[in-house]
């Protein structure tokens, strides 16, 4: 008689038959779970990327058929062909290059706030809370007053706001230490700096009001008055410096993760953020001789273009380009827009132009009390 151990016969239950080999399964791309998200995303990119394209091309209309000088069918006539000498001198002349104006100067506060806050991993950074627009503003009012500068020799202004704007990153480099500093350190030192340049460029217009009256508009920002000469001058100095910014987009990615992984990858940190913030206060100069300060653009931007784009700079830079641009722009038509309707109203408010910087300004505060909150105690 034969005896079975226990647990043999649930041995024998569970054991299967023997079945012939299969063929190993060949991975296909529908099958592979890491084939369909690339695909996914990268449609999502485009899909993206086409519609700010839209977004460009409307607030750019928008920013055409605005304002008070000319009315929409003297436009249209403009557009089809027609239109008197002087309709065809403002459109020409003024609307068209303050509309290009207005996307340049976006574009370049868009791109340099995205410089900014991965230079500096910190999601409160910006050209206003850095030290580099009021450096900027403080660069060219100084060398306006001087005889240095003035609209006559833009170029000068835009050499006087470079000069100014290093000026204010060095001094907060200075206080927050070399190697960046504690984010939340970071921007109180900005504050600060940007308080003290503020009140140079305040002392400065109290000094010679007569001759520094013009410059004004710097301290707010505004796009009235921009010609084709403003233009010629922010395009070729505004696009080396952003081919420059997108070319650092490895090294920002780097330096957004941390100084000690971008080291241990080999990556000089002191060096790379010293030439980022150099593309940083180069655009921003060239924005703020263009247009003054805007305030709250090159702040706010670079959070939404993160959302839609990544992290990865090689596709959220252009895009922080294209959403400042469209920021400005939109603003600049809803200024217009404004204008256009007090000056409807009469009793002398027909003499009333609302600047773009106003616009901006208390838009951009309300949108960072939101970024605040989302981003307090969480790393960038």
């Amino acid at each position: 008689m034969r005896t079975e151990s226990p647990g043999t016969g649930a041995a024998e239950h569970r054991t299967t038959a023997p079945t012939a080999p299969t063929a190993p399964t060949v991975p296909t791309a529908a099958s592979t779970p890491s084939a369909a998200p690339p695909v996914r995303r990268s449609a999502k990119t485009v899909r993206r990327y086409a519609l700010l394209g839209a977004l460009l091309v409307l607030a750019a209309g928008a920013s055409l058929l605005a304002g008070r000088a000319l009315s929409l069918g003297a436009v249209a006539d403009v557009l089809t062909g027609g239109g008197d000498a002087l309709a065809r001198h403002v459109f020409f002349r003024l609307r068209l290059p303050r509309m290009l104006v207005a996307l340049g100067a976006g574009a370049c506060l868009g791109a340099a706030g995205l410089v900014l806050q991965s230079a500096l991993r910190n999601p409160l950074a910006g050209p206003e809370v850095t030290g580099v627009t009021p450096g900027a503003v403080l660069g060219a009012v100084t060398a306006t007053g001087l005889g240095l500068a003035g609209w006559q020799s833009p170029f000068a202004v835009v050499v006087a706001a470079y000069a100014g704007g290093c000026a204010g990153a060095g001094l907060l480099w200075l206080l927050s230490g070399r190697g960046g500093g504690d984010p939340a350190q970071t921007v109180v030192h900005g504050v600060l700096v940007s308080a003290v340049l503020g009140g140079l460029t305040a002392m400065v217009l109290l000094v010679a009001p007569g001759e520094l009256g013009s410059v004004v508009q710097w301290l707010v920002g505004s796009t009235e008055g921009r010609v084709w000469e403003h233009w010629h001058l922010l395009w070729p100095w505004a696009l080396p410096w952003f081919l420059g910014a997108w070319l650092m987009t490895g090294p920002l990615t780097l330096l957004r993760c941390g100084d000690e992984l971008a080291s241990a990858a080999g990556l000089s940190v002191a060096r790379a953020r010293t030439l980022a913030l150099l593309c940083a206060v180069a655009l921003t100069a060239g924005a703020v001789a263009s247009v003054g300060a805007l305030g709250f653009v090159g702040l706010l931007v670079p959070h939404l273009a993160v959302a839609l784009f990544g992290a990865d700079l090689r596709l959220a830079l252009p895009g922080a380009a294209l959403l400042g641009a469209v920021v400005v722009c939109g603003a600049d038509a809803a200024a217009q827009g404004a204008s256009r309707l007090l000056a409807l109203a009469g009793d002398g408010a027909d003499r009333i132009t609302l600047p773009v910087g106003a616009l901006t300004t208390c838009a951009g505060a309300v949108l960072l009390l939101v970024v605040v909150r989302r981003t307090a105690g969480r790393s960038f």
